[in-house]
């Protein structure tokens, strides 16, 4: 009904609103020394993060002869060895690895990222699956799809009251299995499953996954101190994007091996391998919240306190 471009487009109004809000409503901070760019650091970690990016895309979805994947993912882990002993030596390293000694960041980051892997696949497996195997048109997929986001939006209303009654550790193991088994019943659908039937299982996974998001994002936060948090925001955004585009890389790598295998076009059947492995790749992020003490975070949920918690959601809806 419109072009491309406007998939794009549709994200200036957008941009330029939270901009106008972020002026209004977000407290002045008094600045802070700026230390230098760590330039070796920037170009180091860019060239691990795309480098392994673009080549499992590469690999995936044959664009290219495989062996320039193969080699572009060999110079991202190489490129990400050299960080390591970059930062190391570095004053001021523009990832800063140490602050993953803290338990509860090293949970939050690690359990978020393989959760976003899982969840990244699905905007790309289920619009697809829809147009390929149910035969609909992209309107049609996207009207089915768009309940999603109205779930999220009608979570946050309730999202810091849960995790005040029920604290981090519990939720987030809880909800990362919740959220898996809702992406493997995206593995059940059919052309004949009742479109509700749908629409309700998407809302329910747009519940869960805002309410995921909002606690490992205010949790990735938690325990680190004001003068380390400008140090963990570039981790956590880092790890956010790279996990969701692995994500995307890893549903077209499977759609790529089982047509493979089959030697035939895409079928339905091949979609629900897909949504299958993917569940299972979030429902892995469940061991690491296992880890946690039951009080993780609690200064920001204000579970098992009398207190009222800190910004859970002012934090925990950073960077979704």
């Amino acid at each position: 009904y419109f072009t491309w471009h406007w998939i794009f487009l549709i994200n200036v109004p957008i941009g330029l609103a939270g901009i106008w809000l972020a002026t209004r409503y977000l407290p002045e901070t008094e600045a802070t020394e700026t230390p230098p760019l760590d330039f070796p650091g920037f170009v180091l970690s860019g060239l691990t993060a795309s480098g392994i990016v673009f080549g499992l895309s590469v690999v995936s979805l044959p664009a290219l002869p495989p062996i320039a994947g193969f080699i572009t993912v060999a110079v991202g882990l190489v490129s990400g060895v050299l960080y390591l002993l970059h930062a190391r030596r570095a004053r001021n390293p523009l990832l800063a690895l140490k602050l993953f000694r803290n338990q509860v960041f090293r949970s939050s980051v690690l359990g978020g990222s393989l959760f976003r892997i899982g969840i990244g696949a699905v905007p790309f497996l289920l619009p697809l699956m829809f147009q390929i195997g149910f035969g609909l048109t992209p309107f049609q997929s996207g009207m089915i799809t768009f309940v999603s986001a109205i779930g999220a939006i009608g979570m946050k209303f309730v999202t810091a009251l849960l995790f005040r009654l029920a604290g981090f550790r519990r939720v987030l193991i809880l909800g990362s299995l919740v959220a898996a088994a809702s992406i493997a019943i995206y593995g059940l659908f059919t052309p004949e499953t009742p479109y509700a039937l749908m629409l309700a299982i998407l809302l329910v996974g747009g519940f869960i996954r805002s309410m995921f998001f909002t606690g490992v994002n205010a949790l990735s936060y938690a325990e680190i101190s004001a003068a380390d948090t400008s140090k963990a925001t570039p981790i956590v955004a880092v790890f956010q994007q790279l996990s969701i585009a692995l994500g995307v890389a890893l549903a077209g790598g499977i759609l790529e091996v089982s047509t493979s295998i089959h030697g035939g076009p895409l079928t339905l059947g091949d979609f629900h391998i897909a949504f299958f492995i993917v569940a299972a790749v979030s429902a892995i992020a469940s061991l690491t919240f296992m880890r946690l003490a039951p009080d993780a975070g609690s200064a920001v949920s204000g579970h098992g306190k009398l207190t009222t918690p800190k910004t859970l959601e002012a934090v925990g809806t950073a960077g979704k």
